[in-house]
């Protein structure tokens, strides 16, 4: 059950969320939000593959 959620998640966040490995953003310069963003999608996709 938690596995499928975050799996619709994870595709709900690649469909709506800005990649910003595609616009090789420099996390150095990246900005709070862009860092909460990051954050966000990497829990989401290590709680998917579990």
């Amino acid at each position: 059950m938690k596995k499928k959620f975050f799996k619709a998640l994870s595709k709900f966040n690649k469909k709506f969320l800005p990649s910003y490995s595609k616009q090789q953003l420099d996390l150095q310069k990246a900005s709070n939000v862009q860092k909460a963003i990051i954050g966000w999608k990497l829990w989401v996709t290590k709680n998917s593959l579990d």
